[in-house]
């Protein structure tokens, strides 16, 4: 809205010419996330625990967890205003890209509070039905792909994606682009809320995933150095870089109250909207392949899981004495904030390594 108000009194006044500036918005978004997700984190804390919506611990989970149960849960509400409002006060709302990654974000956020509250108000161990909560992703992305197979937003947009480390090639889906679309929103929607099961785990390998996501979008925003670089140019996605911003500040900010020994939880509500916001980045800016490499803490605890269900069921044996894989380190001896730190580091560590497939190719 800012950017709507001011930037067109540049004509009078020189001095709004500076909200034409991506990098200039993009800052202040972030910061305007963080200073909401101060300014609301301890409200939204108080109001969630008098009205009694705390968690519960499953007893499955590690005995360590119980001590857990009563911490305020649907703290992703804080982060989803953190999100909405600065991308809404600095990014350029005609902008196509920001319209389709708001409207992933508070769908996914929608799905996610819905679980919360089946969990937390009405008392339903499991929340939500696991088919219903997967009908509502798999339906966005349905949406998502028909959207951007015939209504691309941008003249460059097409249902191709790139290949990390070859330059010049792509895979061509065609049709296929739309179930692969579906496929990428579910599945980072879930591994980002798998990997929500300690203190400040997944907000913080959230913040280091859209840091990466903020430098790809500007630079395939930008015809320049797109075209040094050799990667897709698409115009006007550099918008996205704003929304990336946001994101980064909401995860400061809510970091804030959910490092360890964690104040609020973000619950379903969070965790499921910034995976699918995660997903659907990667698509609009044609670094889907790369995202498993960027996200790769994210995959590695997906995979956990998945290798663990399928051990059980076809060998009688567990692979890890817990899944997802957070757990097991836990089970191995390793303190809690330990394992969230050292995960954060892997989650760096394959953020540079995202980057270096710009040049190694």
């Amino acid at each position: 809205m800012l950017y709507h108000l001011l930037y067109p009194l540049a004509d009078t006044i020189s001095g709004f010419n500076i909200f034409r500036y991506i990098t200039f918005r993009t800052a202040y978004a972030t910061v305007t996330a963080l200073f909401i997700a101060w300014i609301l984190g301890p409200f939204f804390i108080r109001k969630l625990a008098a009205m009694q919506l705390k968690e519960k611990i499953r007893e499955e989970g590690p005995q360590s967890h119980q001590s857990k149960a009563g911490t305020p849960t649907m703290g992703g509400l804080i982060i989803l205003a953190a999100v909405v409002i600065p991308t809404l006060l600095w990014a350029n709302l005609t902008n196509r890209y920001v319209q389709l990654i708001l409207v992933v974000t508070v769908w996914t956020g929608a799905i996610g509070f819905m679980d919360d509250y089946l969990k937390v108000i009405k008392h339903q161990k499991k929340g939500m039905v696991a088919r219903k909560k997967l009908s509502g992703q798999v339906l966005l992305g349905l949406l998502f792909g028909v959207a951007l197979y015939f209504f691309p937003p941008s003249a460059g947009f097409t249902p191709d994606t790139e290949i990390p480390f070859f330059k010049n090639y792509f895979i061509p889906f065609g049709p296929f682009y739309i179930p692969f679309v579906m496929l990428i929103i579910t599945g980072a929607s879930n591994a980002v809320n798998l990997a929500d099961g300690l203190d400040g785990l997944a907000i913080g390998l959230a913040g280091i995933c859209f840091m990466a996501f903020a430098g790809l979008a500007y630079l395939t925003g930008r015809i320049d150095w797109s075209g040094y670089l050799n990667i897709t140019y698409l115009e006007g996605v550099g918008e996205l870089t704003i929304f990336c911003g946001a994101v980064m500040g909401a995860a400061l900010g809510f970091l804030w109250f959910n490092s360890h020994p964690a104040q609020v939880f973000m619950g379903d509500t969070g965790a499921l909207a910034l995976g699918a916001a995660l997903g659907s980045l990667a698509v609009l800016i044609k670094k889907e392949m790369l995202l498993v490499i960027l996200g790769g803490v994210f995959v590695l605890e997906a995979l956990s899981v998945i290798l663990q269900v399928a051990s059980f069921k076809l060998r009688g044996k567990r692979i890890f004495k817990m899944a997802p894989l957070h757990h097991h380190f836990e089970l191995s001896g390793w303190a809690e904030p330990k394992v969230v730190v050292r995960f954060w580091i892997l989650g760096a560590l394959f953020a540079l390594l995202s980057f270096s497939t710009l040049k190694i190719r």
